[in-house]
């Protein structure tokens, strides 16, 4: 085995939470640790470290002369990023997109109209900073440096928002972000108009006009649905 052992807890971790939320081990699958030692040719320690993480997601539950439960989607912490990292990477890809999107959707453009409220200086400074980056690297296929400013923006915006459980889902937003870059689920220079109304989203917020600034959020919203249309059917 190649494996070092500093790697091996990663490596178990991320290929049992990528078979569970891909279905190879569906609901009420039994996994039994001796078995899981031996498949991946490591200690029992670290598959009970494995397990712990796997329980905090709520993906599995020990049970006592039964071994571990692999438990039903509805009780996952779908919000855990490395969870959504794993369901995006598995062939239920499009339908985890249109949910995680669909979310955005919902939640980005009040929070847009907050941060017009709610933002500090500083954050409308960064805002702007943001989407000029966005306009910087949004031609020439440098969709890996347009994704940073991508990011950055929309944490501003919900940290700006003022309300702490916006903000928590600024690393959501970033997988569902990465995650389109990373399995290509996106063209190849992002739309010229979405580029342009996140310019214009920070300008809302730095003029302090909500309604604009929840308007245009809505738009990006909706372009980013209809992106997955084409792309993500």
């Amino acid at each position: 085995m190649t494996t070092t052992a500093q790697g091996l807890h990663p490596h178990v971790l991320n290929a049992l939470g990528l078979a569970i939320t891909a279905g190879e081990y569906p609901p009420g699958a039994v996994l039994r640790s001796d078995e899981l030692a031996e498949r991946f040719e490591v200690s029992r320690t670290v598959v009970r470290e494995v397990v712990r993480v796997l329980e905090s997601m709520y993906l599995v539950e020990s049970r006592r002369r039964v071994g571990v439960i692999v438990l039903p989607t509805e009780r996952w912490n779908v919000y855990d990023p490395q969870v959504i990292r794993w369901r995006l990477a598995g062939t239920d890809r499009p339908r985890q997109l249109r949910s995680l999107t669909v979310l955005r959707s919902a939640i980005e453009p009040v929070a847009a109209g907050l941060a017009a409220l709610h933002a500090t200086p500083e954050q409308c400074r960064e805002l702007t900073e943001e989407a000029l980056g966005m306009v910087a690297t949004s031609r020439g296929r440098r969709l890996e440096e347009y994704l940073v400013h991508d990011i950055a923006f929309h944490r501003v915006v919900l940290n700006a928002s003022g309300n702490e459980m916006f903000a928590r889902l600024g690393d959501v937003v970033a997988e569902v972000l990465s995650g389109r870059t990373r399995h290509q689920v996106m063209f190849e220079d992002p739309d010229p108009a979405a580029v342009t109304l996140h310019v214009q989203v920070a300008e809302a917020v730095r003029e302090r006009d909500a309604v604009r600034a929840e308007v245009l959020t809505r738009e990006i919203a909706v372009g980013a649905l209809k992106e997955l249309d084409v792309l993500a059917p």
